[in-house]
């Protein structure tokens, strides 16, 4: 019995740590983080041509801005509320008396 708990124990752990992996928010914040500081430097620099095309705003310097800071929101949420692993199935101990199980 040790060595099935000892099992049990494992793949929970391995079940966590999926659910952490790969979770979507670190994803998108992660894609938003990068996005966000490549168009934030394109936008510290415009050209007089981009400026007139965005009738003088500053447009990939507010935007890349924006993206930063949704990035890091989404990174920021993910660290504060952590993704839990899913709920362990019924154990056979819990099951209904009487029931034919196989």
């Amino acid at each position: 019995m040790s060595d099935l708990h000892k099992e049990v124990s494992e793949l929970e752990r391995k079940s966590a740590t999926a659910a952490r992996l790969f979770d979507i928010r670190r994803i998108i914040g992660g894609l938003f983080v990068v996005y966000g500081v490549i168009v934030t430097i394109a936008g510290l620099s415009p050209s007089d041509a981009d400026l007139k095309k965005a009738e003088g705003v500053h447009i990939n310097l507010w935007t890349g801005l924006a993206m930063l800071a949704l990035g890091l929101f989404f990174l920021v949420w993910m660290k504060l509320r952590p993704a839990e692993a899913p709920a362990a199935p019924e154990a056979e101990s819990e099951r209904e008396p009487g029931s034919d199980a196989g």
